[in-house]
């Protein structure tokens, strides 16, 4: 049986995935990297780190593999979004790769502004400065490292990089050159215009192509360290999010995912490229030809729940923790918990608002709190469901993954505060499996990436909205809505007195 790899290439590990045509995951391999941070706010990471440990995995895949290497067909990729990889003239990296949640770039979000306009960032790039995103980090490097910088030929994506050392092939694909701030989302182009104005030189940005596109064979040396095939086809692959919603199935109109790892994302397909959300969401390409995607984010969702285990439960595990929460009725018994504990994202995009517990009294117990911090999370979450709707977007199935999916209780709490159908998968597997659909869709296994994930993906439950339940979270869900405008400069006079 003809096989596929999906290569994930995550913040703390790659994560590699050996996948059958029917979808089943044959062999799983993760390999870990260090983070790197210097200083405060400083996240980075070796690029040859994350290629030796790809290269490790593979081999170990391989080894473990009880067909013959033919038998691999095709291999794609997932990355984490944003970071920065600087290559010389003879694509040499020039300095540790600047990592999505890297933030110490307020200065140039705020140069950006200045030289291109707001407006004109957003018309272009359907996305605000962000300190997470790539431009930023560009302009930081350009503005601390001139010597360095004056030595860039071309920057990559974190995947990319990987790949380019697996095939010797310099390419990105849309969905993660959308995340630069430097990609025409709606014309899918480098934009010559943001360039100029901040002095750029458009010719580093690399070639562009879609998700599922071949762009090489694996070299010589690769070949050998791994003992993958030469017939092994390599395809582009796609951002950690793109790939998460393939491979949950999120892929036609109307088909939504609700991510709840250490951030929280909601993610909802979209077929235009014209919709308006005035920065408050992410809008980016997706790893579909010609269809785009909505992002809003939690900054902490399930950070939120960890915080409290390890703050006031260090002893109990996680399901000691969740043992009781069944039995306390929605809204907590009047507890209400605003889960800004790292700022937050949507729709707010404020680094300085934190979180809060209203309405504490002398009854409320552990379990108690255990539930308004699950419900404040997925509130949080809801505010991006609502900014989709309000948009006129149609969510009448969002599919549950991550820590949030496990949970019977938190997946029957996300239909009654979304108000629809909350799915969760038999066999989710995250953006590994998105990879891995991609590149089962390049070597044409499947007519259409929907073919792919009919075969693939397969509904284990479905929770419905349960109407009372919704009626109560439809009126707490207004009182969170005052959580932040009531708490918010209260919060900048407190972060005054923080060491």
């Amino acid at each position: 049986m003809k096989h596929v790899i999906g290569v994930d290439l995550g913040t703390s590990a790659v994560k590699l995935l050996l996948v059958n045509q029917q979808g089943d995951v044959v062999k799983e391999v993760s390999k870990t990297y260090p983070l790197l941070q210097e200083k405060t706010g400083y996240s980075e990471q070796n690029p040859k780190d994350w290629v030796d440990q790809t290269v490790a995995g593979l081999s170990e895949l391989i080894q473990q593999f009880e067909g013959k290497p033919d038998d691999i067909e095709g291999i794609s990729f997932s990355g984490q979004m944003h970071g920065l990889v600087l290559l010389d003239e003879n694509q040499n990296v020039l300095r540790n790769a600047i990592l999505w949640n890297d933030t110490r770039t307020t200065a140039e979000c705020q140069e950006i502004y200045e030289k291109v306009g707001k407006e004109r960032l957003l018309r272009i790039t359907k996305n605000l400065a962000l300190e997470g995103f790539t431009l930023p980090k560009l302009l930081w490097v350009k503005n601390h490292e001139p010597e360095l910088y004056s030595k860039v030929k071309t920057f990559l994506l974190p995947k990319d990089y990987v790949r380019l050392k697996l095939t010797k092939s310099l390419h990105t694909e849309y969905s993660d050159a959308a995340g630069t701030l430097l990609l025409n989302v709606a014309e899918k182009e480098w934009s010559k215009s943001i360039c100029d104005l901040l002095d750029i030189n458009l010719d580093i940005c690399p070639p562009l192509v879609e998700s599922s596109e071949e762009i090489g064979i694996l070299t010589p040396e690769i070949i050998e360290k791994t003992g993958l095939s030469k017939s092994t086809r390599i395809f582009t692959g796609g951002a950690d999010n793109v790939c998460g919603a393939i491979g949950s199935g999120v892929l036609t109109e109307g088909k939504t995912m609700a991510s709840i790892g250490t951030s929280g994302v909601v993610l909802a397909h979209e077929d235009r490229r014209d919709r308006n959300f005035q920065g408050k969401v992410h809008y980016f390409n997706h790893g579909v030809p010609n269809a785009y995607y909505t992002m809003g984010v939690t900054l902490a969702a399930g950070q939120s729940l960890t915080w409290f285990k390890d703050t006031f439960a260090e002893e109990k595990t996680f399901d000691q923790l969740l043992n009781d929460v069944d039995k306390v009725p929605p809204g907590a018994n009047g507890l209400l918990f605003a889960p800004y504990i790292a700022g937050e994202r949507t729709p707010y995009v404020d680094a300085s608002i934190r979180g809060s517990f209203i309405g504490i009294d002398s009854s409320h117990k552990m379990k108690h709190f255990v539930r308004s911090v699950m419900e404040g999370v997925t509130f949080s979450l809801n505010e991006s469901v609502q900014l989709f709707r309000d948009q006129g977007k149609k969510i009448d199935q969002i599919i549950s993954v991550g820590g949030g999916s496990k949970n019977e209780i938190w997946l029957q709490m996300q239909a009654d505060i979304f108000n629809t159908e909350v799915v969760k998968l038999s066999n989710e597997q995250g953006p590994g499996m998105g990879a891995a659909m991609l590149a089962a869709y390049g070597c044409r296994w499947f007519r259409t990436l929907e073919d792919c994930a009919d075969t693939f993906l397969h509904a284990e439950k479905i929770y419905k909205p349960i109407e009372e339940n919704v009626v109560v979270y439809q009126t707490l869900f207004k009182l969170y809505q005052q959580v932040y405008t009531s708490t918010q400069s209260l919060n900048q006079k407190l972060m005054q007195h923080r060491q």
